[in-house]
């Protein structure tokens, strides 16, 4: 009965880590991404901090770079145009989001019509989330959730009726407010430095690696993903295995 349940151990131990390993590279299920991630030698602008490694392509990667493309069809310019210094950081939410290969412990199942897949509570850098809202607290908004709730009816993002266009700054009245509820959860504001591994990095030099590769694989070895399938599948695995022992 012991060797029965060393082996059972040793089984879970493996399924385990190939759980934690499957998180650590990977694309998401959404309407532009490739299946696998891989090397992209002519990714565009902002987004080329991923060529080594990436989840989006170079058509993509020009897209995002767009006022309006046709990757969603969204306008940034709905409430009057938005100043270069705060659209950068829209430029680089889409290139992190298309593009990052890293953001497998924050996937979730999305029940859209256009995505599977979304990520949820990605634990942002706070010099990212802060910079983001200091370069946008002055351009102009109408809603404050940009996922949903949108006048589609032109075929494009238009504010919805009774809605009034006003600063970043009151409709986020914090860097928090902003990085949090502008794509429904989609990241989370956190008190943690760039560099420190534990927060992903909207912005750094690829020259010296990928930080968000160190941050993927430290909240999977510390099972703060959110995603508690495998570890299911692994308590139903001990009655299973006994039984071809």
């Amino acid at each position: 009965m012991a060797a029965r349940w060393v082996v059972l151990g040793l089984l879970a131990a493996c399924l385990a880590s190939a759980a934690k390993e499957s998180v650590l590279n990977m694309c998401m299920d959404a309407k532009h991404h490739k299946t696998q991630p891989g090397p992209e030698g002519a990714l565009h602008g902002q987004c080329v901090l991923w060529k080594d490694n990436a989840c989006c392509t170079a058509n993509t990667s020009m897209e995002a770079h767009q006022d309006q493309s046709y990757l969603y069809s969204f306008n940034w310019d709905h409430c009057g145009v938005m100043p270069d210094k705060c659209k950068q950081h829209f430029i680089q939410d889409t290139c992190l989001y298309e593009c990052s290969p890293n953001l497998g412990p924050w996937i979730q199942q999305a029940d859209t019509s256009w995505r599977r897949e979304r990520i949820l509570n990605v634990p942002l850098c706070k010099e990212d989330c802060e910079l983001w809202w200091e370069d946008c607290k002055d351009a102009i908004t109408c809603k404050e959730n940009w996922h949903k709730g949108w006048n589609w009816t032109s075929g494009t993002n238009q504010c919805p009726r009774g809605s009034m266009c006003q600063p970043f700054k009151y409709v986020f009245p914090q860097p928090a407010d902003l990085c949090e509820k502008i794509w429904s959860n989609s990241y989370k504001y956190t008190l943690e430095h760039r560099g420190g591994g534990r927060c992903i990095q909207m912005w750094f030099d690829p020259a010296n690696g990928n930080p968000n590769v160190a941050v993927a694989k430290y909240y999977a070895e510390n099972g703060r993903d959110g995603s508690p399938a495998p570890w299911a599948v692994l308590l139903l695995l001990p009655p299973a295995l006994l039984s071809l022992l």
